[in-house]
């Protein structure tokens, strides 16, 4: 990857060997492998068997999980939060676990839409829950520093599964408890 780099690099015309540019290549070689590290993991290895019995069967919600992503079509980060919640029938997953679920989707080239039911498919099928609900709000430097160059536009996306979807009082609890 990190001759790849240089051929970038030197693509738009500069010196690879000027003093800042010297290590560039292996640098963003090694930030992009970081920045791409949810292909190198699987959903078993980040829950890790963190499922616990629980006899809740009331509504459980992660809120405010920070991510940071990249941008499928220009490579370009997107960044916001997302909003994870469900309804456990007998087993709740430990609570950092949904955190690393957003990470792990995240952390690979993505478009929003695909990461927000990824990450409620996931937890759905992690946790074999009632229904799941996602909500991820972003501003994407695709956006932002190119093309329209709009600074203030946000992305919301949403994923309802089960009771998420066919039962209204559950959703409006999920978007009530945003707030």
């Amino acid at each position: 990857m990190k001759e790849h780099f240089a051929h970038i690099i030197a693509g738009i015309g500069e010196d690879l060997n000027r003093p800042g540019l010297v290590d560039t290549p292996e640098r963003a070689a090694k930030a992009f492998q970081f920045l791409t590290r949810g292909y190198n993991q699987t959903l078993d290895e980040v829950v890790n068997g963190a499922l616990f019995p629980s006899e809740s069967s009331e509504m459980i919600m992660v809120k405010d999980i920070e991510l940071y992503s990249l941008c499928e079509h220009h490579l370009l980060p997107f960044i916001g939060k997302a909003h994870v919640a469900y309804i456990p029938t007998g087993k709740v997953l430990g609570l950092s676990k949904v955190a690393r679920i957003v990470d792990m989707y995240a952390r690979r080239l993505q478009i929003q839409e695909q990461l927000t039911v990824q990450i409620a498919e996931s937890v759905q099928q992690i946790t074999g829950a009632s229904g799941v609900g996602v909500i991820i709000e972003a501003k994407h430097m695709c956006m932002m520093m190119r093309g329209v160059e709009k600074q203030n536009s946000s992305m919301k996306t949403s994923a309802m599964l089960g009771s998420f979807r066919s039962n209204q009082a559950t959703r409006t609890e999920f978007l009530s408890l945003l707030r």
